[in-house]
Order: C-alpha cells, then structure tokens, then sequence
C-alpha cells in the first residue's frame, strides 16, 4: 500500500462518506481520553483478519477532527507543518489575492525563500501570519463591542 504525501489533493466526502464519517466519529470521540499518551486501533477487514495499531494520542484526536469535518461534508487535506507552498496556494489558506500575498512578502510581513524565479513560502509561516492577523481581528472587535457598550448602543 502507497500512502500518499500529496497536500494538495482535498478528499471530497461523499454523501455515504459524510454519513459514516457522522457516526464514526461521535463513537471515537466518546473514546478520547485527556491522560492518554497512545490509543490502540483493532483494524477489522472484510475477510475477518485482524490488526491492531498503536498511534499517538494527537493523532487520534486528528483523525477524529479529520471525520468530523467530513461529516459535514467538508473536504480534508493534511499539509505537513514544514511544506512550502506556492504563493496561489498560501494565498488561498489566507482567502486572499495573490497579488495582495505577493505584496506581504514584498512588504517582509510574511517570508519566502526563491526557488529560481518563483517564491516559496512555509506552511507554518503562512499559519503564523493567520494567527497574528485573526488575534489582530479579535482585539479590534473587541474595541469595538466595548465602545458600543460604552455608547449605549443597545449592548448591555
């Protein structure tokens, strides 16, 4: 079996994927134990032989996320934390232009490394970048509830 490192081929649910990803992963979230280093998988396959796997809680936690997005239909890709992306795809992780992310890194907001004429950017960068944005965002809302109580504008 050939397990693929391709990021950027999304697993689109389908219906009965959606479905059996609803139930498996409200069973596998009811297993999710705070102390656990590891959890233990018993593989069933059709011919009846059996496996069992140890994993890492953190993936165990990952995979239940994986089926819960996919139960609501959404499509799945995983990106290595140390994957470098092109600026069309980093650009659209961040739901904006590409030229608006090329002036980002024109700007040094957000690194690249050049791989002959084209610029490459970290995955982890790109995530950093949407954290301190995302928190920028919160604190400028959060301003902004707080002169709208201090207005009385119908906040209380």
């Amino acid at each position: 079996m050939v397990i693929s490192t391709a990021y950027n081929k999304p697993a689109i649910p389908t219906e009965a994927d959606a479905k059996l990803s609803q139930e498996s992963s409200r069973i596998l979230a009811s297993l999710i134990g705070l102390t656990q280093q590891k959890k233990q998988l018993k593989v069933v396959e059709e011919d009846g032989s059996e496996q069992t796997v140890e994993i890492p809680a953190s993936a165990f936690h990952l995979l239940v996320d994986i089926l819960s997005q996919m139960a609501q239909g959404n499509a799945v890709t995983l990106i290595p934390i140390h994957a470098e992306l092109t600026t069309q795809e980093a650009a659209n992780i961040l739901n904006v232009s590409r030229p608006f992310l090329v002036k980002l890194i024109e700007s040094g907001e957000l690194p690249c490394r050049r791989v002959g004429r084209h610029r490459r950017v970290y995955f982890k960068d790109v995530m950093k970048y949407k954290q301190q944005i995302d928190s920028q965002r919160m604190q400028v809302l959060d301003e902004l509830v707080a002169q709208a109580q201090e207005l009385n504008m119908g906040y209380e």
